[in-house]
């Protein structure tokens, strides 16, 4: 099984990738993958741990990419491929698999709408692929009724992430403001995303901007690296926040920085089902996030969170403040996310979606081979 994608940086898409390789059944499928341009932070981490292709593609026009692709897929033999994401890798990726004589043909899909949607070259290639992987049946319904892909084509399978790596702790609060030089009393609101224009890490700015006189002792960590972190530096500068706004780039200690926070907040323009916030859940952190995409399926109004408008800066900064000064409530939105990941998000539940899908379609598609046993997400968790 093949997974391709552009590059692996440090992101919520790139991060599940990764869970979803380490968790999967090497009795059931042996997976790769194949990234089209540099491997990226996290391709180099897991490439001793899995065949990870990359450097496939020169140029957006490189047309001879294909012709790689080709040879790459044929020569591992390859049954099953999944590309990650909309663009070029979704296009190179499908149609490869299609001349390579690959039985199985899917695309996961983790946004709605720009800079994801899919385009029409893309929708071309609806034909020769077998399955769409949406993250929440809200995605899924976008899928099939915004994209235009067939219903019949269309799969939910639902992120999840490690309840047991990510889980509230509060030796992490005392050691996070410690290493940040902080009061053991300030309050910490933070965010883990890539620094990208969609994320809107601006209007976390001016929220900051907004509290700090009437919360002197309220601190703002941002996880992770991007083209946008100057701008989102200059910004902090101009608006006198530059002192309360801690920019840690990447990080490997996501659990570690999670559990230490008061809130977490999500301010993007559009989403499906961020993996963030699920992690910030399993850590029993309430969260205030915008309402696009996906995300009120899991940021509940009123019981694990508060939703705001996009783009509306004060509903953004008044959620934040009344989650700050009531720790009560807090901690009852805290409990209520991480009862909701182990309900309906666990890394189980989707590792056993993804590889119960692939063992399906490729049943179907070549019934003349042995059939592969289907996943038991209760197994899994004994492995």
């Amino acid at each position: 099984m093949q997974f391709v994608i552009t590059s692996m940086p440090v992101g919520g898409a790139e991060t599940l990738l990764v869970n979803l390789l380490r968790r999967m059944d090497r009795s059931v499928v042996c997976p790769e993958v194949i990234c089209l341009k540099q491997p990226g932070p996290l391709g180099e981490a897991i490439a001793d741990e899995f065949p990870v292709h990359s450097q496939l593609i020169g140029g957006k026009y490189d047309v001879s990419v294909l012709f790689r692709l080709v040879r790459l897929m044929r020569r591992r033999q390859t049954d099953v491929v999944i590309t990650v994401g909309a663009g070029d890798k979704m296009f190179w990726g499908r149609l490869a698999a299609f001349l390579a004589g690959v039985p199985v043909i899917a695309s996961a899909l983790h946004s709605t709408g720009w800079p994801d949607g899919v385009g029409r070259l893309n929708r071309t290639l609806t034909p020769l692929t077998d399955a769409f992987i949406a993250v929440a049946q809200s995605h899924g319904e976008f899928l099939h009724q915004f994209e235009g892909f067939p219903q019949g084509k269309v799969h939910v399978i639902r992120n999840g992430v490690d309840c047991e790596r990510f889980g509230p702790n509060e030796a992490y609060r005392r050691e996070v403001r410690e290493e940040l030089k902080l009061d053991p009393g300030a309050q910490l609101v933070g965010i883990v995303a890539a620094l990208r224009s969609e994320k809107n890490h601006s209007l976390l700015v001016r929220a900051a901007a907004q509290l700090r006189d009437r919360h002197p002792q309220l601190h703002w960590l941002i996880v992770g690296d991007g083209p946008e972190r100057g701008a989102i530096e200059r910004l902090a500068e101009a608006l006198q926040v530059a002192d309360r706004i801690h920019l840690l780039g990447t990080r490997h200690d996501t659990p570690r920085l999670l559990s230490a926070l008061d809130v977490f907040t999500l301010c993007s323009l559009n989403e499906a089902s961020p993996v963030s916030i699920l992690e910030a859940f399993a850590c029993e952190v309430p969260v205030v996030a915008s309402d696009v995409g996906s995300v009120g399926e899991t940021v509940i109004d009123d019981r694990t969170g508060r939703l705001f408008a996009s783009e509306d800066l004060d509903a953004m900064s008044q959620a934040i403040e009344q989650l700050l000064g009531d720790p009560a409530l807090r901690r009852r939105m805290g409990q209520a996310g991480r009862d909701l990941v182990l309900r309906t998000g666990s890394l189980e539940s989707m590792v056993a979606g993804y590889q119960n899908l692939a063992t399906s379609l490729y049943d179907r598609a070549c019934p003349q081979q042995a059939p592969v046993a289907k996943a038991d997400p209760a197994v899994m968790r004994s492995q």
